[in-house]
């Protein structure tokens, strides 16, 4: 792998943890600490996926997660040695990588993950998500974005 990729992956990863351990250090579990109007610092623990998808399950989902966390990053940095892969997919696959491992050892260490950020606006509130989510989410977008404009998946049209 590239010295660059790694040194943008480990830097997300690390402000990743370290926003994650500042958040358990210092916020009281589920007491908003207000930042701005729509934006609140929240610390709150999430044995789901996104949005708390298999939050309630009985325990079995935290290894489905971390599988899939495993997964998701070697299939990464496997495709990062393709020469030909276009900047988008290797964006995306660079920012995949730490969120996948951010939320995994989050996982292995507590059984859960730490969420803080909360944005919110009147009567309507986001679910909490952290520093790794968002890089997950920005990934699918990197992705999305590299599988459409990338020839090698489009389908062939019969003419």
């Amino acid at each position: 792998m590239r010295l660059d990729l790694a040194l943008v992956i480990g830097f997300i990863l690390l402000v990743d943890q370290f926003t994650k351990f500042m958040a358990s250090a210092h916020l009281n579990y589920a007491e908003p600490v207000g930042v701005l109007p729509f934006l609140s610092f929240t610390l709150l623990h999430n044995t789901g996926a996104a949005f708390s998808f298999l939050a309630e399950a009985s325990g079995w989902q935290q290894w489905l997660f971390l599988s899939v966390a495993v997964g998701a990053s070697g299939y990464s940095m496997w495709s990062l040695r393709d020469p030909g892969l276009c900047r988008w997919m290797q964006t995306g696959f660079v920012f995949l990588i730490p969120g996948a491992i951010g939320n995994g050892v989050d996982r292995i260490a507590f059984g859960y993950v730490v969420d803080f950020l909360h944005f919110h606006w009147g009567s309507w509130s986001f679910p909490a998500f952290n520093i790794a989510d968002t890089s997950i989410t920005l990934a699918a977008g990197f992705l999305l974005i590299g599988w459409y404009l990338d020839v090698r998946h489009r389908p062939k049209l019969q003419g």
